[in-house]
């Protein structure tokens, strides 16, 4: 959880409602709603990021208490196994990695940005607070969850700010009503069977076709990447349009430039605008590349991949025998279901069952099992 505890503001909320924000285990004895109720917590919707926090590491605590705190830091090829080094220097093989990293290491950071000062230009994964910015002149670029929800909480921060989105409208979804309406009783009761219960954008057929992965990487690229786009492309919480209230919201535009003067910068946009600010908040998304994972050898960095993906087959496996891949890394080959919170429960039984076929089957066995431990993002999303 450390993505979450670290890389997330605090104040947020899920974009996910409960009924998919639970972690995935084999008995489902420990979604979010029993440790709400051994917690005596109210069932909240949205979910305050604070109580998921705490019931990642209290799901942990439960169905593997014996973690192992230390990093790695190398993995390389060794003879049919592999070798891994932690950061201790203790080294040992195993058979088969699981890599489950997150997706802290593929901050997207537009290349305009890149020579500015971090004091006057940040990614969103670089604050668990954003109150050090009231009274401050803010721009976030980005109109998905991030960038309006970021907008919203430095708003109530004291914050004078401004979301600028290059799409020629917010997409927002639909909001819950406080006092439920005929139709929207009859939309909740129905919803099991019209949609299934992922909280994944777009129409239901789409959503259907989602929920199987195994599916999903059987399908021609073209309706993959359709299917992609139509799930996860950027927008906001209805529960959000309220918080920003009186906060400006430019659409159709983009930063055509910028120049460092004085402690500010100023902006030029491509409506030839112009704006002086204190600080540029990019929420502009992660974009996976595993050649940025460090503790890969050069040899497996070479790992046959599609836009930076890994290409993965039954079981999340890779290329090389015995290397899987699961969260958004497996989102190319197992479709948008893997960057969600509620694709953990298809991922860990698919890979689960596959090591464990393979090992009845004699093609493989254990010897020890080894995960980084390195920054975990569970819902790979958060308007991701």
């Amino acid at each position: 959880m450390e993505f979450w505890t670290k890389h997330m503001p605090r104040g947020m909320f899920l974009r996910s409602g409960p009924g998919a924000s639970s972690l995935g285990d084999p008995d489902d004895r420990l979604r979010l709603d029993r440790y709400r109720s051994l917690h005596h917590l109210p069932d909240a919707d949205p979910v305050p990021i604070a109580d998921f926090i705490r019931y990642g590491l209290w799901f942990q605590e439960q169905a593997v208490p014996d973690v192992d705190r230390r990093r790695v830091t190398q993995l390389a090829n060794a003879a049919q196994r592999f070798r891994v080094r932690l950061d201790d220097g203790e080294e040992f093989h195993a058979r088969r990695v699981v890599v489950a990293t997150g997706i802290g290491l593929f901050a997207q950071r537009p290349v305009h940005y890149a020579e500015l000062p971090a004091a006057l230009v940040s990614h969103s994964l670089d604050h668990a607070d954003l109150s050090r910015f009231a009274r401050q002149r803010v721009l976030v670029v980005g109109a998905g969850q991030s960038g309006l929800e970021s907008a919203a909480l430095l708003h109530e921060a004291g914050a004078a700010v401004e979301v600028l989105a290059r799409a020629r409208k917010i997409t927002w979804l639909r909001q819950t009503p406080a006092q439920p309406t005929l139709m929207s009783t009859v939309r909740r009761l129905l919803s099991p069977i019209a949609r299934p219960h992922l909280d994944i954008m777009g129409p239901r057929f789409i959503s259907w076709l989602i929920a199987w992965p195994r599916m999903f990487r059987k399908m021609p690229r073209a309706l993959q990447d359709y299917l992609t786009a139509r799930a996860v492309r950027p927008a906001g919480a209805g529960w959000l349009v309220p918080r920003l209230a009186g906060v400006p919201l430019t659409t159709g535009c983009s930063v055509a430039a910028a120049t460092l003067t004085s402690s500010q910068l100023r902006l030029r946009l491509s409506d030839g605008s112009e704006r002086l600010v204190d600080h540029v908040l990019l929420c502009t998304g992660y974009r996976v590349d595993i050649a940025r994972y460090a503790f890969l050898a050069a040899d497996l960095r070479a790992v046959k991949t599609c836009d930076g993906y890994p290409d993965l087959t039954d079981g999340f496996e890779s290329s090389v025998p015995g290397l899987h891949f699961v969260g958004t890394p497996a989102a190319n080959s197992f479709g948008p279901l893997c960057r969600f919170v509620v694709g953990t429960r298809y991922a860990a039984r698919a890979l689960t069952g596959f090591v464990l076929n393979r090992c009845s089957n004699g093609h493989t066995r254990p010897i020890r099992e080894a995960e980084t431990n390195q920054s975990v993002d569970w819902s790979g999303s958060h308007g991701a």
